[in-house]
């Protein structure tokens, strides 16, 4: 059975933390007319603009995760029956740290996930790192895995979302610099060794260079913006064809998901203190806990 998902990718300039208001209005002009169940994602820091192209001192934009912010987001995507990824935003945490945090919401208007980036991009951001990954199940569709801009610079992270069960990677990013044309390449890597979807968000100038795009498991662009005007890029994709890809291998050929089978030797991983064991090698399915 197809499992479709529709995407609205938001390639925006970013706004002012307290613009809500502001944002409210975007998301619905770009959900207008669009399929019903849109999963909708928008760039990182959207809503933590400082002077235009600059991303605001966090400390000043930084709310508790059940803040007022969190339940104007909570409210639109309810009452727009949509799936939002605002992007992400200064989260103020328990211990009065500040994180760069993805909040997931559902169609019923309810916060699913939060995900803190785990790589901040230093010495230039000063949020500190999350440290856990973040699945979240959209029922009667599948499960996404969320990473932040240059968290997709360390496979590890794509490739535990995907031994998660994620069947698509939302990627939010802000770049306005030059590496963009080297993130495009890398997801489209972690897309073809994960063999999962990507869907990478970047901000329209003057926050970022643009050039969003989306890959199917196999590595092959769907869909993607040519520069970094204010567009919004959309797609409907199966997630079933995760399923295909990882039966009948890449190409037709390469299962790599099957590479490792009970009864070989466990392969030691110093640099992680850690090994591949392959009995616990396949990745969970849709709505299942990873085995431990």
């Amino acid at each position: 059975m197809p499992r479709p998902l529709p995407l609205i990718l938001a390639q925006a300039p970013g706004r002012p933390a307290d613009d809500l208001a502001g944002f409210a209005a975007d998301v619905e002009r770009r959900v207008k007319l669009r399929a019903p169940g849109a999963l909708v994602a928008y760039p990182e820091l959207h809503l933590g603009e400082g002077a235009p192209g600059t991303v605001a001192d966090p400390e000043d934009t930084a709310e508790p995760l059940d803040g007022p912010r969190d339940a104007a987001l909570s409210q639109l995507a309810g009452d727009l029956g949509i799936w939002l990824v605002p992007g992400s935003v200064h989260e103020r945490g328990e211990d009065g740290r500040v994180h760069n945090t993805t909040p997931v919401y559902s169609p019923q208007g309810k916060r699913l996930t939060t995900y803190r980036k785990i790589c901040p991009w230093r010495p230039y951001e000063t949020t500190t790192p999350g440290n856990r990954f973040a699945v979240v199940d959209l029922d009667g569709v599948g499960r996404i895995g969320i990473s932040i801009c240059y968290d997709t610079w360390f496979p590890e992270i794509s490739r535990h979302l995907a031994w998660m069960g994620a069947e698509l990677i939302v990627n939010v990013v802000r770049t306005p610099t030059g590496d963009r044309a080297q993130e495009l390449v890398l997801n489209r890597a972690n897309a073809i060794a994960n063999q999962v979807f990507v869907a990478s968000v970047n901000a329209a100038a003057p926050s970022g260079v643009g050039r969003s795009l989306i890959i199917d498991p196999q590595g092959t662009v769907r869909a993607e913006t040519p520069g970094g005007g204010d567009t919004t890029l959309t797609d409907v994709v199966d997630l079933d064809e995760v399923v295909n890809v990882r039966r009948y291998g890449t190409a037709g050929l390469n299962r790599v998901w099957e590479q490792f089978r009970p009864g070989d030797p466990a392969l030691e991983l110093p640099l992680y203190g850690g090994r591949i064991d392959p009995a616990t090698w396949n990745p969970a399915t849709t709505h299942e806990e990873p085995s431990r």
